[in-house]
């Protein structure tokens, strides 16, 4: 029983993040599947081998048509049924786990769906695939009726031999009420899968329609930009007079102008001492 109590613990974690029709498909599994069969299963289908009785004495006959009446045991079967459906729900419980870790290490999720919701529909999508798959198989392989008598044929039994099965009645029901718990099962999948599916549904419309409406912005703009006529020039201003320089009209003289000058005014000097001294 305590490993049943571990894998339920498992299976309830993934509830945190399962909708409704998710979490009463754990309900199912957990009550009408886990505990049924731990409880009850056990003891109907305990002592199937031993009580199976032959009609002869024949060594190993009565244990080949045993093998060929139940190929596979009741029991395993759906304990490897169980072990199998749990799969996809605990690697999906890891899988949050670890991106939980990668997020909280300031990892980027990135643009596009998101990938944890990616991951629980694909785990419910491979559920329901076991799940058809194993109905199926029962089917195939017991039906829906355990039969209280079995002619058993060949070697090692010398002649055909008449093998009667304990509690046929019991293991009946037995196999039908685990058989009706695996369609309600069934139908849970895929209505869980059906409501995840259309719920993504307007939001990737959503996202496709804002990109969509992002691109569309983005190209009236480019286009307005080479439509728009380039900016005018602004005049160029003449350069402002320096506050600490000389004022405008104090301009150097040319070269050649100061010499002339300072000739004209030598010979000037010159013309009024000669007119002193006459």
């Amino acid at each position: 029983m305590g490993e049943w109590a571990f894998l339920g613990s498992l299976l309830d974690a993934v509830q945190l993040q399962s909708p409704l029709v998710g979490r009463l498909w754990l309900v199912v599994m957990l009550i009408f599947r886990i505990l049924v069969l731990a409880t009850v299963g056990g003891a109907v289908f305990e002592d199937e081998q031993e009580e199976f009785v032959c009609n002869t004495l024949q060594p190993g006959c009565r244990q080949t048509c045993y093998d060929r009446a139940f190929p596979v045991s009741h029991y395993r079967f759906w304990l490897f049924h169980i072990l199998l459906l749990s799969a996809p729900p605990v690697l999906f419980v890891i899988y949050s786990v670890h991106r939980a870790g990668k997020e909280a290490g300031g990892a980027d999720a990135g643009p596009g769906p998101p990938p944890r919701r990616r991951c629980y529909l694909l785990s419910v999508a491979l559920r329901l695939l076991a799940e058809l798959a194993f109905l199926a198989g029962q089917a195939l392989l017991y039906g829906f009726r355990v039969a209280p008598h079995f002619a058993c044929a060949g070697p090692p039994c010398p002649h055909t031999v008449d093998c009667f099965v304990s509690r046929p009645t019991e293991k009946t029901v037995f196999v039908l009420f685990y058989f009706a718990v695996g369609l309600l099962s069934a139908l849970l999948s895929v209505a869980e899968l059906g409501h995840l599916l259309w719920k993504g549904r307007p939001r990737a419309r959503r996202c496709r329609q804002g990109a969509e409406r992002d691109g569309r912005r983005h190209r009236a703009r480019e286009e307005a930009g080479q439509l728009r006529p380039p900016p005018p020039v602004p005049p160029s201003r003449p350069p402002r007079p320096d506050p600490c320089g000389p004022p405008a009209y104090a301009h150097a003289a040319p070269a050649g102008d100061s010499e002339g000058g300072s000739g004209r005014s030598k010979a000037s000097l010159a013309t009024v001492r000669q007119d002193l001294a006459i």
